[in-house]
């Protein structure tokens, strides 16, 4: 062998041996699903989560909550302050990547500063990065005003439609993924990233599969310090549901049925997993998910608990998913919503039964 052909050899080892390490050390830097041991440590270090899916009442979706010109921290203080007030500990919150497009910086900047109010009132964070849920299409800047009686008239998904028109997408919804987590991956005021709102609604069905892979490939490769889930809504998406299930470091999911049904949810989960359970969605008074029925079983189960909606306004959310009231008028059972904006309960027997499970004195 010449002196150049023995060269080219070593050379050619040495970057058979570099990209060998490069692959090693890319995967030694995604972290596998936690243990159960470490699952259930975590849910041990945070006790008993219990709090709402929230957004203050004068945003009508995650943009108008996020952007610079609606950002409204003085709502949120208030708003949270009426949650503190009833013993509630933990929030649920959508994020949005477009809002984080406009302005990078900015946005986390307005993260920060919500995550400090929360702090304020002792209430920890649970983020929510994707959602397939209500109008597919959305953009920047002013948003629509609410339609009179309508659930959730302006709530947007997250990617939406885009995802599948724009290929070139994924690659910001990535690098959006990758620093949002980066940024917080040590915040202790988080307490779970909810990576994908009910993957496969909106009847995407199995479509929504590629994005739930690979949000969870970029969350395990920020490997943050706390828990990453994407919670299970309907055991009729069977491929989904073992997904987020085998793949989830806890098992979040949501259930609006009666005591019975939400019971026979637990026992399913149980039988598949020994992880800690989190409930993020639950109470719809007239399905029968009530405070003074849910909240005690989720207590007694040890089973975080967020009900969806803390004060009423913009989304509309005390108005029925299938019941909308056009003229606006004031439903004759508000469907979610815990508080009227002036911090006056919906109805105080509830609140009193919060306040008793969570040890506020009366």
């Amino acid at each position: 062998m010449t002196m150049r052909n023995l060269k080219i050899c070593f050379i050619l080892v040495a970057v058979t041996l570099s990209s060998q390490l490069y692959a090693q050390v890319k995967k030694a830097k995604t972290r596998p699903v936690w243990t159960v041991q470490q699952a259930k440590d975590w849910q041990s270090k945070w006790g008993w989560l219990r709090g709402s899916n929230f957004i203050p009442s004068t945003a009508i979706n995650q943009l108008e909550m996020w952007q610079k010109d609606t950002f409204d921290p003085s709502t949120i203080d208030r708003e949270l302050g009426f949650a503190q007030g009833i013993g509630l500990n933990s929030m649920r919150v959508f994020l949005h990547h477009a809002a984080w497009m406009q302005d990078k910086q900015g946005f986390k900047d307005r993260v920060s500063t919500y995550l400090a109010i929360a702090g304020k009132h002792h209430i920890s964070t649970v983020f929510v990065l994707f959602d397939d849920c209500w109008n597919a299409t959305y953009q920047i800047g002013k948003q629509p005003e609410p339609k009179p009686g309508i659930h959730n008239s302006g709530w947007v998904r997250d990617p939406g439609d885009l995802y599948y028109t724009e290929p070139k997408l994924v690659d910001t919804l990535e690098a959006y993924v990758k620093d949002v987590l980066t940024s917080f991956k040590n915040d202790q005021r988080i307490a779970l990233w909810d990576l994908y709102n009910e993957p496969g609604n909106s009847k995407n069905g199995n479509k929504s599969m590629p994005l739930l892979k690979k949000v969870f490939e970029w969350g395990r490769a920020v490997n943050p310090s706390q828990p990453l889930s994407a919670g299970v809504w309907d055991f009729k998406l069977k491929e989904l549901t073992d997904y987020q299930i085998k793949n989830s470091d806890v098992i979040t999911y949501h259930n609006y049925g009666d005591v019975k049904t939400h019971q026979e949810a637990i026992d399913t989960l149980r039988s598949v997993s020994q992880r800690p359970l989190v409930c993020t969605e639950y109470m719809a008074r007239s399905r029968n998910s009530l405070f003074s029925t849910i909240m005690p079983l989720l207590k007694k189960e040890n089973i975080a608990a967020y009900n969806w909606g803390l004060v009423a306004g913009k989304t509309n959310t005390k108005y029925a998913w299938d019941l909308p009231v056009p003229d606006g008028t004031e439903p004759a059972l508000w469907f979610h919503e815990i508080f009227r904006q002036d911090g006056m309960p919906y109805k105080k027997e509830e609140t009193d039964v919060i306040k008793s499970l969570t040890g506020i004195t009366q």
